[in-house]
Protein backbone atom coordinates (compact mmCIF):
# COMPACT_ATOMS: atom_id res chain seq x y z
CA UNK A 1 0.00 0.00 0.00
CA UNK A 2 1.18 3.71 -0.79
CA UNK A 3 2.47 6.21 2.18
CA UNK A 4 -0.98 6.92 3.76
CA UNK A 5 -0.85 8.63 6.78
CA UNK A 6 1.78 11.36 9.53
CA UNK A 7 4.80 10.93 8.35
CA UNK A 8 8.22 13.38 9.52
CA UNK A 9 8.33 16.24 7.36
CA UNK A 10 10.80 15.44 4.87
CA UNK A 11 11.03 19.56 4.16
CA UNK A 12 11.47 20.00 8.31
CA UNK A 13 9.09 22.84 7.64
CA UNK A 14 6.83 21.32 10.31
CA UNK A 15 7.35 18.39 12.81
CA UNK A 16 5.13 16.19 10.80
CA UNK A 17 3.14 16.43 7.21
CA UNK A 18 -0.27 13.95 5.93
CA UNK A 19 0.93 11.63 3.04
CA UNK A 20 -1.89 10.18 0.89
CA UNK A 21 -0.83 7.57 -2.21
CA UNK A 22 3.31 8.18 -1.10
CA UNK A 23 2.61 11.90 -1.50
CA UNK A 24 3.30 14.64 0.96
CA UNK A 25 -0.27 16.97 1.18
CA UNK A 26 -0.73 20.83 2.83
CA UNK A 27 -1.89 18.76 5.62
CA UNK A 28 0.60 19.60 8.69
CA UNK A 29 1.15 19.16 12.17
CA UNK A 30 3.28 21.09 15.20
CA UNK A 31 2.92 20.54 18.55
CA UNK A 32 -0.40 18.23 17.80
CA UNK A 33 -2.05 21.38 16.30
CA UNK A 34 -3.02 21.00 12.76
CA UNK A 35 -2.67 23.28 9.80
CA UNK A 36 -2.42 23.52 6.06
CA UNK A 37 0.55 24.54 4.43
CA UNK A 38 1.43 23.56 0.91
CA UNK A 39 4.42 21.24 1.04
CA UNK A 40 7.44 23.18 -1.14
CA UNK A 41 8.60 22.98 -4.13
CA UNK A 42 11.51 21.01 -4.31
CA UNK A 43 13.74 18.25 -3.13
CA UNK A 44 13.13 16.23 0.10
CA UNK A 45 15.86 17.45 2.89
CA UNK A 46 15.44 14.04 4.82
CA UNK A 47 12.87 10.78 4.26
CA UNK A 48 9.82 10.65 5.70
CA UNK A 49 9.08 8.73 8.89
CA UNK A 50 5.47 7.10 9.49
CA UNK A 51 4.60 8.69 12.52
CA UNK A 52 0.75 7.59 12.71
CA UNK A 53 -0.64 5.27 10.69
CA UNK A 54 -4.67 6.49 9.59
CA UNK A 55 -7.45 4.72 11.60
CA UNK A 56 -9.19 2.08 9.55
CA UNK A 57 -12.08 4.29 9.03
CA UNK A 58 -10.30 6.81 6.93
CA UNK A 59 -8.00 4.67 5.18
CA UNK A 60 -8.42 5.23 1.28
CA UNK A 61 -9.03 1.86 -0.02
CA UNK A 62 -9.75 2.92 -3.16
CA UNK A 63 -12.72 0.54 -3.65
CA UNK A 64 -15.56 3.38 -3.17
CA UNK A 65 -17.94 2.22 -5.44
CA UNK A 66 -18.01 5.21 -7.96
CA UNK A 67 -18.12 7.68 -4.56
CA UNK A 68 -15.94 10.67 -4.79
CA UNK A 69 -14.50 11.23 -1.79
CA UNK A 70 -11.58 12.96 -1.43
CA UNK A 71 -9.33 10.86 1.84
CA UNK A 72 -7.25 14.22 2.11
CA UNK A 73 -10.84 16.54 2.61
CA UNK A 74 -11.60 13.32 5.17
CA UNK A 75 -8.94 13.23 7.28
CA UNK A 76 -9.08 17.28 7.20
CA UNK A 77 -12.39 17.29 8.84
CA UNK A 78 -11.58 14.13 11.10
CA UNK A 79 -8.48 16.23 12.56
CA UNK A 80 -9.84 19.55 12.42
CA UNK A 81 -13.32 18.05 14.91
CA UNK A 82 -11.18 16.01 16.83
CA UNK A 83 -8.77 18.72 17.84
CA UNK A 84 -11.07 21.18 18.82
CA UNK A 85 -10.89 23.64 15.98
CA UNK A 86 -8.00 25.65 15.37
Amino acid sequence: MPEEGWYSDPYRVHEQRWFWEGTPTFLARDQHTTSKDPPPDGPYVEQPRLIESPPDHLRWTGDDGGASVDPVDAAWTYFSRSSGGF
